[in-house]
């Protein structure tokens, strides 16, 4: 059960610690991992544990949790290795909630936050999860996205005259979390179909519907259809349409 005080409980510990006394620059790209790693860990004890040549981020004794902010392809040998044996639930932050802050390398001066106009998304989310498609339909895997509120440190060190464009993320804060979705079995899945979208329907149907790019709405759809949750049906002139399949099939 999502518990935001614990979470602001955990978050203010962590950054109120010696690394913020320190100064921004000592927390390299962590934050957001140590925080997260406290909050779904009931303690320290079970964080950092090696389990058949891998060192997994949290093991209760019966549950592996991983926490992942990117590069999913890099999950799949620990995941040939621990999902005969354990349940995995992976962890995988979305900045729900976005402010940036620009960091000059030389002074490490640091802008004041500015809010960003682009919000984070569970969809956006299927660019990672592709990498690991084989897996999704092991019923011992579980995915879990908690939303958060955070700042994002961003150096001022990309190739444009502001030097933001291509510039390099350092750190993100988080400042609360705001919600989570979990997918437990394959039926959790129909969640991302909004109820009101009638069927069959488009990808470009779906991505209006959902307020996302037509390449992502292919990507979850395309996911979406290999894990059976969907099926494709007739064509729509030159488009696929598809539609939920009865989620009391789902396991």
């Amino acid at each position: 059960m999502m518990d935001p005080e614990r979470f602001d409980e955990i978050k203010n510990r962590i950054i109120g610690s010696e690394r913020e006394r320190s100064g921004i620059g000592t927390l390299k790209e962590k934050t957001v991992h140590a925080v997260l790693k406290d909050y779904y860990a009931l303690g320290r004890e079970m964080q950092e544990i090696s389990l058949d040549g891998y060192v997994a981020d949290i093991y209760t004794g019966t549950e592996i949790i991983e926490i992942q902010t990117a590069n999913f392809n890099r999950m799949r040998s620990k995941l040939d290795k621990f999902l005969p044996k354990y349940p995995v639930t992976i962890v995988y932050p979305i900045p729900k909630i976005k402010y940036l802050v620009w960091m000059d390398e030389e002074t490490g001066e640091c802008s004041k936050p500015r809010k960003s106009t682009v919000k984070g998304s569970v969809y956006r989310a299927f660019y990672e999860l592709y990498k690991i498609k084989p897996y999704l339909a092991n019923p011992n895997l579980h995915l879990c996205f908690p939303f958060l509120e955070l700042e994002e440190y961003r150096l001022l060190n990309g190739w444009s005259q502001d030097k933001k464009r291509g510039s390099c993320r350092y750190d993100r804060i988080p400042k609360a979390l705001l919600g989570e979705m979990r997918f437990d079995q394959l039926k959790d899945y129909t969640q991302l179909i909004p109820p009101y979208l009638a069927e069959p329907f488009t990808v470009v149907e779906f991505g209006k519907a959902v307020k996302e790019q037509k390449q992502i709405a292919g990507m979850v759809l395309h996911i979406l259809n290999y894990l059976k949750v969907i099926e494709r049906c007739e064509n729509r002139g030159r488009s696929y349409t598809y539609r939920i399949i009865n989620s009391d099939n789902l396991l």
